[in-house]
């Protein structure tokens, strides 16, 4: 849902009016149990977008056949739009992927809203574009210790992981946006914006040269805690 929410220029709460399904000669492309429709639709609300957005929008979308070889019934269906404006169009739209034509539903749309939030707040976070260094530090009991991983960036603001062992207590791990490290800043909630940029950016391990340690024991530990980070995140879905 986050990478929707960052590719499309436009995101549109709309009811469709009418769907006209197009002929096959005017569908090149069309993948095999899809159909494709020309949508009109009604915007209830632009929740992404910087310019003048038409009360009344047009658009194609393909839309899977259910088992019987029928396409759905879209008429007055409420939908989310992902979606990017055509120069010199003002009342039609196209939409950015095969998944961009969403069903409404309250909880979908709280998401969508609250992703667009905090993907345009000023202190968004950026994307990861890599992993700088990591080490880790031992502490002066056995099994405690502590790793630091600082993230490559996309815009260059600094981003690091710290990952705290202590013995009798459960690992725990948090994220530092900025240069002064936060340990009491926790790990990012579940689908989240910054749990995309996580979970969805940081490289499956460690690279060798990033791993600052001439231990290898203490080298050892540090892609450990990261592999940690990684399974505490789960997958980018």
């Amino acid at each position: 849902m986050a990478k929707q929410v960052t590719t499309a220029p436009l995101i549109i709460d709309a009811r469709i009016r009418k769907a006209d399904r197009l002929k096959p000669e005017e569908s090149p492309g069309l993948a095999a149990d899809t159909a494709r429709f020309l949508v009109e639709a009604d915007v209830s609300a632009l929740i992404r977008g910087t310019q003048a957005m038409a009360s009344r929008i047009t658009y194609t979308a393909d839309v899977p056949l259910n088992a019987r070889g029928k396409p759905p019934k879209l008429a007055k269906q409420r939908v989310l739009l992902f979606a990017r404006p055509v120069p010199g169009r003002p009342g039609m739209v196209q939409l950015t992927g095969l998944q961009s034509q969403m069903n409404w539903l309250p909880e979908l749309d709280a998401q969508v809203r609250a992703i667009t939030r905090d993907a345009l707040a000023a202190d968004a976070p950026p994307a990861i574009t890599g992993v700088g260094n990591a080490f880790h530090v031992p502490g002066s009991l056995p099994g405690e210790g502590e790793t630091q991983v600082f993230l490559q960036t996309a815009s260059g603001a600094p981003v690091s992981l710290q990952i705290l062992r202590r013995p009798g207590e459960a690992t725990r791990w948090s994220v530092s946006l900025g240069d002064i490290v936060d340990e009491s800043a926790g790990a990012p909630n579940s689908n989240t914006f910054l749990w995309y940029r996580l979970a969805c950016g940081l490289p499956r391990s460690l690279p060798a040269d990033s791993v600052e340690s001439d231990d290898a024991q203490n080298a050892a530990k540090a892609r450990e805690d990261y592999q940690f980070v990684l399974r505490s995140l789960g997958p980018c879905t």
